[in-house]
């Protein structure tokens, strides 16, 4: 079973729905740790009433987005983490080799489109429907460096319905990263057994 880092920058909805999906036997995981971009990340105390182990690791604690990936890695490592979920993880992560292809996010929407720099949270759900977008929906896929860029794991969509808001959007989107992140999650690691 392979051993899992969930990072996240604020509520941890999404790691606490993988480390539940780990421990009710959806996922071959086993998380590891929790790591934050930062000491108020809501997440984290919810993460620790769940009883795992976490860490913060704040971006402007260093020069680069080098040195600081290096150090998100490191307390990754430390933990025995194989495997990387960015659960909400809002921070640009540099990939080295060793980390390629073993670290997994879920976006917002239907990716390649309404990704990138500054595409997170209602700022994708605002853009889809400036749009006229007839549907949106979630992306799970390998980080690679870039944002939103590598290759994409899985998808599911949802509908724009007429009238929506941002907030009515991001609800049937929030729902669908809540299915998409474990199912992919599981099949990803299925295939590294």
């Amino acid at each position: 079973m392979k051993r899992l880092a969930l990072f996240i920058s604020g509520t941890g909805g999404n790691a606490l729905n993988l480390l539940r999906a780990c421990r009710e036997g959806r996922v071959p995981g086993l998380p590891v740790l929790g790591l934050a971009s930062t000491g108020s990340a809501g997440g984290l105390a919810r993460l620790e009433a769940e009883g795992l182990a976490t860490a913060v690791v704040v971006r402007t604690d260093f020069d680069s987005d080098e040195a600081f990936s290096e150090a998100c890695y490191r307390e990754a490592e430390a933990a025995g983490a194989e495997i990387i979920c960015l659960c909400g993880w809002l921070k640009k992560l540099a990939v080295p080799p060793r980390w390629a292809g073993r670290i997994l996010n879920i976006h917002p929407g239907l990716l390649p489109r309404y990704g990138g720099p500054g595409m997170y949270g209602m700022r994708v759900h605002r853009a889809v429907l400036e749009a006229g977008e007839v549907e949106s929906g979630a992306t799970a896929h390998l980080v690679d460096g870039e944002y939103d860029h590598g290759r994409i794991l899985d998808q599911m969509r949802v509908p724009v319905l007429r009238g929506d808001t941002p907030e009515d959007l991001q609800r049937r989107v929030y729902a669908a990263e809540m299915e998409l992140f474990p199912r992919a999650l599981a099949a990803f690691l299925d295939k590294q057994a």
